[in-house]
C-alpha cells in the first residue's frame, strides 16, 4: 500500500519528511484535513472555487445584503409617502369641492324659499293690468252708473295692491325718470321738447320689483 505524504503548511508535528500511514497529527495553524475554509484574513475561497464558509465572508455578504435590502425598502417607503401625499391631496380636493357643493346647495335653497311665490306673482301681475286698464275708463263724473260699476274695480285693485306689497311686491318708479335697462323696456322713442334724451315720458305698462329682483320691468316710451 502506498504510503501517503503529509501536506502540512507548516512543520508536522510527527516529524520531517513523514510519510506514515498512521494519522498525521498537523500543527494547530494547518487546516488541510478541514471540510470548510477556516481564514482569519481576507477569504480567497473564491479565487479557488471554493465554496466559503468563513465568518469574515458571512458577515461581509450579511452586510451586502442587509444594506441591498435597506435601499429595497427605503425606495418602497418612499413610494408610499408619495402614494400617501397623493391620497391627502385628492382628500383635501373632495372635502373642498363638497364644501364648495353645500354652499352653492344652501345659496339655491335661501333663493328658492326666498322667491318661492314669484311665479305665483307672475301670474296675478296681468289680472292687475286689467284692473288698471278697467279703472281709467272712469271719467270725472262720479255719479254716473259706469263710476258706480267700477267702483268696485277699485276697491279689489286696492286689495290686490296690499297683498302684493306684503309680499314684498313694488311697483318700479319709471316716469320722468332716466333710462335704466335693468328696470324700463324701451319700446317707443319720441321727440318731446323740453325733455333731455334718455327720459322717460310715459310708462305704458308697470314694472314690479319682487324683494330685490325685477320680475317685470316697465314698458316705457323714451325721449330721443
Amino acid at each position: 500500500m502506498e504510503k501517503e505524504k503529509c501536506h502540512c503548511n507548516d512543520e508536522c508535528t510527527c516529524g520531517e519528511n513523514c510519510e506514515c500511514t498512521e494519522d498525521v497529527k498537523c500543527s494547530e495553524d494547518c487546516h488541510c484535513g478541514e471540510d470548510k475554509c477556516k481564514c482569519d484574513d481576507d477569504c480567497k475561497c473564491h479565487e479557488e472555487e471554493h465554496e466559503c464558509h468563513c465568518d469574515h465572508h458571512d458577515k461581509k455578504h450579511d452586510k451586502k445584503k442587509h444594506k441591498e435590502e435597506k435601499h429595497k425598502y427605503k425606495e418602497i417607503i418612499e413610494e408610499l409617502k408619495d402614494e400617501l401625499k397623493k391620497k391627502d391631496q385628492e382628500v383635501l380636493v373632495a372635502k373642498a369641492d363638497l364644501i364648495n357643493y353645500r354652499k352653492r346647495k344652501d345659496e339655491e335653497v335661501v333663493r328658492m324659499l326666498k322667491f318661492c311665490n314669484e311665479d305665483l306673482i307672475k301670474q296675478i301681475l296681468p289680472i292687475m293690468d286689467n284692473f288698471e286698464r278697467a279703472i281709467k275708463l272712469d271719467d270725472d263724473n262720479l255719479e254716473d252708473e259706469v263710476s258706480k260699476f267700477l267702483e268696485g274695480f277699485k276697491m279689489i285693485y286696492c286689495n290686490m295692491q296690499n297683498v302684493m306689497g306684503n309680499f314684498e311686491v313694488k311697483q318700479i318708479d319709471g316716469a320722468n325718470k332716466p333710462f335704466d335697462p335693468v328696470y324700463h323696456n324701451a319700446i317707443m322713442v319720441e321727440q318731446k321738447e323740453g325733455v333731455e334724451p334718455g327720459m322717460v315720458i310715459e310708462v305704458l305698462q308697470k314694472g314690479y320689483i319682487y324683494k330685490d329682483k325685477v320680475i317685470r320691468p316697465a314698458m316705457v316710451k323714451v325721449s330721443e
